[in-house]
């Protein structure tokens, strides 16, 4: 039983990864974290060499349908989904903390959804301004799965500062969207500078 558990789980992480590849590209660069209690985490780095997009994508989230991490048997229509994260240019260190957003699912029950402030409470790679992410909506679709099985969602994570972590638990993500609009803000800008909504 457990082994098709297992063949089963690895099922959906290849309709992903095929998934990922027919839309950002073949032959990724891939690294691997393991968490004590939850399955591999898997980081796909995908880069467009024309507009300079390095694309981190998770793989491994989706193994399992998100929920209560102590049930004994998953719901399998339990939503299902992935992390991916643009950067111009890319970053080194940036595989753990994504690795880390990706395994909270499987360690603390989260259900990963649009809007989500997700807090690391430290850089998300050396040297960085930015310790949280807001999961925005997907850019590629979803990922169907056969039968009762959800789809699996491609969240983007988009990287904030302490600041705007803190902007977003008092009025939420869109109010920080807004913010971003009016000063015209790249957000896949790893050196971009932080906004402050509650002074304008």
């Amino acid at each position: 039983m457990l082994g098709g558990f297992a063949s089963g789980a690895e099922g959906v992480l290849d309709k992903v990864r095929a998934h990922l590849e027919s839309h950002y590209g073949p032959d990724p660069q891939e690294a691997s974290v393991t968490f004590l209690g939850a399955p591999p985490i898997r980081i796909l780095r995908f880069v467009d060499i024309e507009s300079g997009m390095v694309r981190y994508t998770t793989l491994g989230c989706s193994a399992e349908p998100m929920g209560d991490p102590s049930a004994v048997v998953p719901d399998p229509t339990a939503p299902r989904a992935e992390l991916s994260l643009s950067l111009q240019g890319g970053v080194d260190g940036v595989v753990r903390a994504l690795s880390v957003l990706a395994a909270t699912p499987a360690v603390e029950g989260l259900v990963l959804s649009e809007g989500a402030l997700i807090d690391l409470g430290e850089p998300l790679w050396p040297g960085a301004a930015f310790t949280a992410v807001i999961l925005r909506a997907p850019e590629i679709p979803d990922v169907e799965l056969p039968g009762d099985s959800a789809p699996v969602t491609v969240f983007r994570a988009v990287p904030v500062t302490h600041t705007e972590a803190a902007w977003v638990r008092m009025k939420g993500a869109a109010e920080l969207e807004e913010a971003w609009a009016e000063a015209r803000i790249d957000v896949t800008d790893p050196a971009r500078s932080a906004v402050n909504p509650g002074a304008r």
